[in-house]
């Protein structure tokens, strides 16, 4: 099983080749199958629009919500295509870790001039490596 922070590595690098050779404005769904399809013949074990189910006060919700990608069942990715993230992205990302007890999670936004300032690594309760460095990184936990 690789690290999680190699497995971020991997999608940042075909992230930023896809937003370079297709551009910015095309919807979420399309970055989403490039990324997955590429993703996988890497090796990856890849899962789109996956529902996750959320229990509160004895009921249970099935496909509350759904997560755009899931890489190796561990790392949570979020796509967006707009002009600019704002702060309930990052919180939208932050619950789906917490919700599904996941360490790492990803919030790209191919929708800018460039891939650099549309990506927000978000740590769960989650040591980060030396390797995740050049990621901008925000340790968040709870609400």
């Amino acid at each position: 099983m690789k690290d999680i922070d190699a497995i971020s590595g991997d999608l940042l690098d075909v992230a930023l080749r896809l937003h370079r050779d297709l551009g910015s404005g095309l919807l979420e769904s399309v970055y989403e199958a490039v990324l997955a399809a590429r993703l996988g013949r890497m090796g990856y074990g890849v899962e789109r629009q996956k529902p996750v189910d959320i229990e509160f006060e004895g009921l249970r919700i099935q496909g509350a919500f759904r997560i755009d990608l899931l890489i190796d069942g561990r790392l949570v990715v979020e796509i967006k295509s707009i002009e600019r993230l704002l702060p309930v992205h990052a919180k939208q990302l932050l619950t789906y870790l917490r919700l599904t007890r996941q360490p790492v999670g990803l919030l790209i936004n191919f929708g800018g001039e460039t891939l650099k300032e549309g990506v927000r690594r978000l740590v769960n309760n989650h040591r980060p490596s030396a390797s995740s460095a050049p990621l901008r990184e925000q340790n968040q936990t709870g609400d």
